[in-house]
């Protein structure tokens, strides 16, 4: 299954920005964008350089691409996420969140079972997770409402979900997930709402890139 497998916190910088790809480092004193807040690339420290000023097309496509890192999702794939949103009913942008929000890699993420969206993954590609008693080992797979996600018996013991959940008290619970740590399951009772999903990209310049 293809996936992005250089660099992460060169995708933050290029991004002027932290997109939490690497869950608890990005919060610390060693966090790449806190050490080093230049683009990446030979000419990126150079003090000379000067920046230009973006045109609509270049914001346009750092949006698409800011939620393709956030998601750890590929150009295909992402795409093909867009062209579904774009048929479905609702607004556009808003169904293309809803659906990579319902991904069973992210579902696991947001309930604080993993710490970022490539543990989440890594936690379904190694069997840990059943959905509805049956295991499921495809991080893509799309959730629906009142799916019963549990990480399975046998892997309540493994240290990353351990550490992910232990660090997890702190964050808001959210109203579309019903989480319960004692028996390490997820209930989905609702579709995700703009309200709900905290990615910080505009939705509407990715719709306006794709529209071109």
């Amino acid at each position: 299954m293809a996936r992005y497998k250089d660099a992460v916190c060169r995708l933050c910088r290029r991004e002027g920005g932290k997109l939490f790809l690497k869950g608890q480092r990005c919060y610390g004193p060693k966090c790449s964008v806190t050490k080093r807040e230049y683009v990446p690339g030979q000419h990126g420290a150079n003090p000379r350089r000067r920046p230009r000023k973006p045109s609509d097309f270049a914001i346009q496509l750092r949006q698409k691409q800011r939620a393709r890192w956030i998601y750890g999702v590929l150009e295909r794939q992402f795409r093909r996420y867009f062209t579904a949103a774009e048929r479905a009913r609702g607004i556009t942008g808003e169904e293309l969140l809803r659906r990579l929000e319902m991904r069973l890699d992210n579902v696991i993420l947001r309930a604080g079972f993993a710490s970022s969206h490539a543990q989440g993954r890594q936690v379904v590609r190694h069997r840990h997770v059943a959905v509805n008693g049956r295991v499921v080992d495809i991080p893509s797979y799309a959730c629906r409402v009142g799916d019963l996600v549990e990480i399975r018996e046998k892997s309540r013991s493994n240290t990353k979900v351990l550490e992910s959940l232990s660090g997890a008290g702190s964050r808001a619970p959210l109203s579309w997930l019903e989480v319960t740590p004692e028996t390490f399951s997820i209930r989905i009772v609702a579709a995700p709402r703009r309200e709900d999903i905290d990615t910080d990209v505009n939705e509407q310049l990715i719709v306006e890139f794709y529209s071109r």
